[in-house]
């Protein structure tokens, strides 16, 4: 079975690097034969392993919201490029730390799979960083907001919950080790995230970084903005701290240690 591994970048937020050094994960971390896709509107700079394919056209302006970002929308189409079958979404800022072979494998091959949201636990609310479909069955959901793009995502908030609530035959999730969410699952409780080394912990596959903290926040420790800054300069800079981050007990607990494993995994 040729396993199809897909992602998309567009602007100048990620680029090449993060294409680059996700393509490199995968191709650690999975028994070929593997096919590795990216959807992107610049080509510059991406390693000739990668599949580079112009952006899926969508037939709207995408609304930017004040929550949620939508861009992944055109990957909901009827075609995506070449390819047919199921195919493996990975966020670029995410990092692989294990085999990504059962996530090809699990469950229902018609389904929708999606990784499970830390974020909302008493939800059961997926989440889009890692995710599983087949070509073409999300169709509905691209024609539902194409329809009404402003009214679906000011509903919805996020892509994610509206792929959870609306997508055709419903959704299942990975199971919860295998996705993990860093600042969720990984980072410790506070105060002890001052002194222990996040852990990917048991199983892992995949762990995820939504809301901001790439992987080079995890690598060189501190937080956002802050990448590098010891304990003492953290705790230094309280009385200083952006008004972003608001209260003192949020900047406290916003502070990670450098972690290697993050390191280790996240390179070309």
């Amino acid at each position: 079975m040729m396993k199809q591994v897909i992602c998309i970048n567009w602007g100048t937020k990620y680029g090449p690097r993060f294409i680059n050094r996700l393509y490199a994960m995968v191709a650690r971390n999975i028994t070929p034969p593997f096919r590795f896709t990216c959807f992107t509107d610049n080509t510059a700079g991406i390693r000739h392993e990668v599949d580079a394919q112009p952006l899926p056209e969508i037939p709207i302006e995408i609304p930017k919201t004040k929550r949620g970002v939508w861009p992944k929308s055109r990957l909901w189409g009827p075609k995506l490029g070449d390819l047919t079958g199921n195919v493996l979404f990975l966020d670029l800022d995410l990092v692989i730390t294990g085999s990504l072979d059962d996530l090809f494998t699990y469950g229902d091959p018609d389904q929708v799979i999606l990784s499970r949201n830390a974020a909302k636990p008493f939800e059961r609310l997926g989440q889009t960083s890692c995710f599983r479909f087949p070509v073409g069955k999300l169709l509905p959901l691209q024609e539902a907001f194409c329809a009404d793009p402003i009214g679906i995502s000011e509903k919805y908030g996020y892509e994610q919950r509206f792929v959870t609530r609306k997508a055709p035959g419903g959704i299942d999730l990975f199971p919860s080790p295998w996705i993990r969410h860093f600042r969720y699952q990984c980072l410790p409780l506070f105060p002890l995230n001052w002194w222990v080394t996040p852990k990917a912990g048991k199983g892992a596959r995949v762990v995820i970084f939504p809301g901001g903290v790439h992987p080079e926040v995890a690598i060189r420790g501190g937080w956002v903005r802050r990448e590098g800054f010891t304990l003492s300069d953290h705790l230094r800079n309280a009385s200083k701290r952006p008004k972003h981050e608001g209260s003192l007990w949020r900047y406290l607990r916003h502070y990670t240690r450098p972690t290697p494993w993050v390191q280790d995994a996240w390179r070309e």
